[in-house]
């Protein structure tokens, strides 16, 4: 899932060295956090948060496949 979250944004943003994806696991719930460059928030994020609501459906129904929760979260990397 990772994987698929990575490739996702990698493909949006310019400079997708520095996208790190990471999966924080609970008992029912999984948060998955991308940092990705501060330039590059806006196209994370897109035009009114569709963008980022896409994202979080793709993570969601992922999840819901597998039976358990998740969400995504973007943060910004302050270098």
């Amino acid at each position: 899932m990772i994987d698929i979250v990575s490739m996702l944004i990698k493909a949006l943003v310019d400079e997708p060295d520095k996208v790190e994806v990471t999966e924080t696991s609970g008992e029912k719930t999984t948060i998955y956090e991308a940092k990705v460059a501060k330039s590059d928030m806006g196209k994370v994020i897109g035009r009114s948060g569709r963008t980022i609501e896409a994202l979080r459906v793709i993570v969601s129904s992922c999840g819901a496949k597998r039976k358990q929760r998740c969400s995504f979260q973007i943060i910004d990397d302050e270098s």
